[in-house]
C-alpha cells in the first residue's frame, strides 16, 4: 500500500486534520470517566444536584465538541478517501489503455474489472479506515492505562497485565486467520470470474444445455470460498470471548481490590467507577485495532494485486507523439521479412514478404488459424514483430507516434462491437464533428442505411453495450459504417461480414468498389466468394504465405487456394469469366 501513497498527496490537509480531529475527541473521551467520577464522588454522595446537572451539562458539552471533531474528521476521511479510490482508477483505466493487447490478452479482461472494483474499493476503505481509527485505537489504549495509572499507580497494574493479554490473543487470532483472508481474497476473484463468464455467455450455455455442470462448477467454487470463511470465521469467534474473559476478569479484579482501597480510604467510589470504563475503552480499542487488521490485510493483498497492473510496461510504446513525414510514392503497406510470435506458442507468422499499392483491394485468405487477424494487426502496430519490418508508406509502423498511425486506418474487428448510446454517436466515434450526409454515405456503402431508417428513431435509435439490441449482421453493418465515417487511407475488414447474406455481401463488396476509390481496402474472410474479385489475393497456411495473386492465378498454381475454392464452390463455378 505505501506505494500507492503517491495518490494521496493531494489530500495532505484531510490526512492531517481527520487524525487531529479524532484526536481531540479520543481525548475527551478519556477525560469522561474522570467527570463521572467526580459527579458519583461530589454531586451523588452529598445529594448536590445542581453540582450532578452541572457536571453533567459539562460532559454533554464535551460530547457534543467530541461529536464535531469526529463529524470534521469522517468529512475529511470521505473526502480522502473516496478522491484517493478516484484517482488510482482513473490512473489505472489510463494505463490499462497504454498497454498493448500482449499484456492485456495476458492479465485477462475478469481480472482487470475485479481490480477496478472491488480491489480498490478496499483500499479506499483503509484509507478511510487509516485517517478515522488507527491513531485513536492506540491513543486510546495508552490514555486509558496513563489515566488509571494517574488514578492509583497500585490498581493501574491490572491494566499493565490485562492490556498484554487482551493484545496477545489479537496477535495469535490474527496470526491464524490472515492467511485465510488473503485466501477468501484469491477465491473471490475465481467466483467473479466464473460468474462473468455465465453471465456473458449464458447463450452459449443455454446452447449446449451446460446450466447444470456450470452451476456445479459455481458451487464447488462457492463451497471452497464458504469453507474457508467458515473457518476463519471459527479462529475469529474466540476474539470476543477470550478478550471479554480478560477485561472482565480485570473488571472483577478492579472491583475485588479496588473494595480494600476504598475501604481503606485509598480510592473513592467514583475512581473505580473511572477505572472500570477505562478497562471497557481498552477493550473496545483492542477490538477495534482487530478489525483494523483485517481490513489492512485485505487492502494489502488488493494493493499488490493494483500494483502488479501498474508494474506491467507496454511491450508497444511510443517513440515520438510529434507527426513524421512520409514518401507518398512508396507502397501504402509493405511486410518485411516479417515473422511474429505470441508469448510461449512459436511463431504464428513466419517470413512474409510483399506490399499493397494505394488504391488496391487486397484479400487474406486461409484456414482457421493459419494466421490472418495477427497479419492485420500488426498493420496498426497492435503487437510489434518479432523479426522484420512492417512499413507503412515507406516508414515503420515503429517510427510512427500511435495517432498519426492510425488516423490513417479505419479498422472492422471479427467481433463487431458497438458502445451504448445511439447509432448516430457510435458513428462518429472516428470523425467527433461528423455530419448527417457523411454519416448516411457510410451507412449506403456499409449496407446499413436501410434497416437504420425503417426505424422511426432512425439516427437516434438507442444501442445497448455491445450493441446486444442490434442482430448480428446488423452490428457488422454499423461497424463498417464507423469506420467508413472518417474516410481512413487504409480500411481493414477483419472477417467482418461473416453474419451477412451472400447477397448483401456481395452488395458490400460492389460499394466499397465504386465508392472507395482511392482507398486501400484489406479483406480478411475464410469465404472465397468474399476475396475472388480482389485487385490481390494473400494466401496463407500455418503462418507462411503460400500464395499471392488473383483468382484464376492461384487457382491453377497454389494448392491451398485451390483446396479452398473446392471446398465452398463447385468446379464450373471456380473460375472468373
Amino acid at each position: 500500500m505505501f506505494r500507492l501513497r503517491r495518490f494521496l498527496k493531494n489530500y495532505k490537509l484531510q490526512l492531517t486534520l481527520g487524525p487531529v480531529c479524532k484526536l481531540i475527541e479520543a481525548i475527551f473521551e478519556l477525560f469522561i470517566p474522570l467527570i463521572t467520577a467526580d459527579i458519583i464522588d461530589t454531586g451523588v454522595k452529598n445529594h448536590d444536584v445542581g453540582y450532578v446537572l452541572r457536571q453533567g451539562g459539562f460532559m454533554i458539552l464535551l460530547g457534543a465538541f467530541g461529536l464535531g471533531f469526529a463529524l470534521v474528521c469522517q468529512k475529511s476521511a470521505s473526502i480522502a478517501s473516496q478522491g484517493f479510490g478516484t484517482e488510482v482508477r482513473n490512473a489505472m483505466f489510463r494505463h490499462i489503455n497504454k498497454l498493448s493487447h500482449a499484456e492485456l490478452d495476458k492479465i485477462g479482461t475478469p481480472s482487470l474489472i475485479t481490480r477496478m472494483t472491488n480491489d480498490i474499493n478496499q483500499l479506499q476503505l483503509a484509507v478511510a479506515m487509516l485517517i478515522r481509527l488507527v491513531i485513536r485505537a492506540p491513543f486510546l489504549v495508552i490514555g486509558a492505562v496513563i489515566m488509571a495509572i494517574c488514578i492509583d499507580i497500585k490498581i493501574s497494574l491490572i491494566f499493565l497485565c490485562a492490556s498484554p493479554l487482551i493484545a496477545l490473543v489479537l496477535f495469535l487470532i490474527m496470526y491464524r486467520s490472515v492467511p485465510f483472508f488473503k485466501k477468501i481474497q484469491k477465491k473471490l476473484d475465481t467466483v467473479s470470474l466464473i460468474s462473468r463468464e455465465n453471465l456473458s455467455g449464458n447463450r452459449v450455455i443455454r446452447a449446449f444445455s451446460k446450466q447444470d455442470s456450470e452451476q456445479a462448477r459455481l458451487e464447488e467454487q462457492n463451497n471452497e470460498l464458504s469453507h474457508t470463511a467458515v473457518t476463519v470465521g471459527r479462529i475469529s469467534a474466540l476474539l470476543n470471548p477470550l478478550t471479554y474473559v480478560i477485561a472482565q476478569g480485570a473488571i472483577i479484579a478492579i472491583v475485588w481490590f479496588g473494595a480494600g482501597f476504598v475501604k481503606s480510604g485509598d480510592l473513592s467510589q467514583g475512581e473505580i467507577i473511572a477505572l472500570v470504563n477505562y478497562m471497557t475503552q481498552i477493550l473496545l480499542a483492542m477490538i477495534v485495532v482487530s478489525n483494523l487488521v483485517v481490513i489492512f490485510t485485505k487492502a494489502s493483498a488488493s494493493a499488490a494485486r493494483v500494483n502488479e497492473v501498474f508494474d506491467t510496461v507496454p511491450s508497444v510504446r511510443e517513440k515520438s507523439s510529434e507527426y513524421i513525414s512520409v514518401d507518398e510514392n512508396a507502397p501504402v503497406i509493405e511486410f518485411k521479412n516479417v515473422s511474429f510470435g505470441y508469448a510461449d506458442n512459436g511463431h504464428a507468422l513466419k517470413n512474409l514478404n510483399f506490399s499493397i499499392k494505394k488504391g488496391e483491394t487486397v484479400g487474406i485468405i486461409g484456414g482457421t488459424g493459419s494466421g490472418k487477424s495477427t497479419l492485420v494487426n500488426l498493420i496498426p502496430r497492435f503487437y510489434d514483430t518479432s523479426e522484420g519490418n512492417v512499413l507503412i508508406k515507406g516508414t515503420d509502423v515503429r517510427e510512427y507516434p500511435f495517432k498519426q498511425l492510425r488516423e490513417k486506418m479505419g479498422i472492422v474487428p471479427q467481433t463487431a462491437m458497438l458502445f451504448a448510446g445511439t447509432i448516430k454517436s457510435n458513428m462518429q466515434w472516428g470523425k467527433k464533428n461528423a455530419d448527417i450526409d457523411e454519416i448516411n454515405k457510410a451507412l449506403k456503402i456499409a449496407q446499413a442505411y436501410d434497416f437504420v431508417y425503417q426505424n422511426p428513431e432512425q439516427l437516434d435509435r438507442p444501442v445497448t453495450a455491445g450493441g446486444k439490441n442490434l442482430s448480428g449482421g446488423q452490428r457488422q453493418r454499423l461497424t463498417i459504417a464507423r469506420a467508413l465515417v472518417s474516410q481512413p487511407e487504409i480500411l481493414i475488414l477483419d472477417d467482418s461480414a461473416s453474419a451477412l447474406d451472400f447477397a448483401t455481401d456481395a452488395a458490400l463488396r460492389k460499394s466499397l468498389k465504386e465508392e472507395t476509390k482511392n482507398m486501400t481496402v484489406i479483406m480478411v474472410s475464410q469465404r472465397v466468394g468474399t476475396v475472388r474479385y480482389a485487385d490481390k489475393i494473400i494466401v496463407l497456411d500455418k503462418g507462411e504465405l503460400v500464395g499471392i495473386g488473383k483468382h484464376n492465378d492461384l487457382f491453377n498454381t497454389c494448392n491451398v487456394y485451390k483446396e479452398i475454392c473446392l471446398s465452398q464452390l463447385k468446379p464450373e463455378e471456380v473460375l472468373n469469366k
